[in-house]
């Protein structure tokens, strides 16, 4: 089993945390992992992407050009990556700011209203986390035993208390993933 990931979006939205939590998670499962962020000098509001590569197989190489899932947090992202998801990939989003959602008709779309529903748990900063849950119902490549493990080790020890917040973010994701196009 080989995923090749990018997520991307602006930064402040925790695409490059993502990212790490999705590494860590795949080296607690003795998998071959890569995390290759990309990121503006501009940081918060500029552009921030992540590639991440979990294998049972040695990662030749950490940069790719096409991806069997991309997971999309703003337009600019969506008019960048949405062409590089290999047919037959996945391409989850938030609807969030998207004014022209995807059109391909070769690749499994879902989306999932993160902005939405992290407000309505009353903490913007589960954004990323919903998100995650939302791809972890997609492809259930770890175990939430996993995940949590991955959180632990990518999370400073002063913010673990927030790992049952973060957990709880999963759920909801999982719970409030829609499918919007299926080959």
């Amino acid at each position: 089993m080989t995923e090749e990931i990018i997520i991307a979006g602006f930064g402040g939205q925790g695409v490059l945390s993502m990212g790490k939590i999705l590494a860590y998670s795949g080296v607690m499962q003795d998998q071959e992992v890569t995390w290759f962020p990309s990121y503006g000098p501009e940081m918060r509001g500029g552009t921030a992407n992540v590639s991440v590569i979990i294998s049972d197989e040695r990662i030749s190489s950490p940069i790719l050009h096409e991806f069997d899932t991309a997971i999309i947090l703003n337009q600019q992202s969506l008019d960048k990556f949405e062409e590089q998801v290999k047919p037959g990939g996945v391409l989850l989003y938030d609807p969030n700011g998207i004014v022209h959602p995807p059109t391909r008709k070769d690749i499994n779309i879902y989306k999932v209203e993160g902005a939405r529903l992290a407000a309505e748990m009353g903490n913007p900063k589960t954004f990323n986390m919903i998100v995650m849950g939302a791809y972890l119902k997609v492809k259930p490549i770890f175990g939430m035993e996993k995940v949590k493990k991955g959180l632990e080790k990518s999370l400073p020890e002063r913010h673990h208390k927030l790992i049952p917040l973060n957990l709880e973010a999963i759920e909801v994701g999982q719970k409030n993933m829609e499918t919007v196009h299926t080959v």
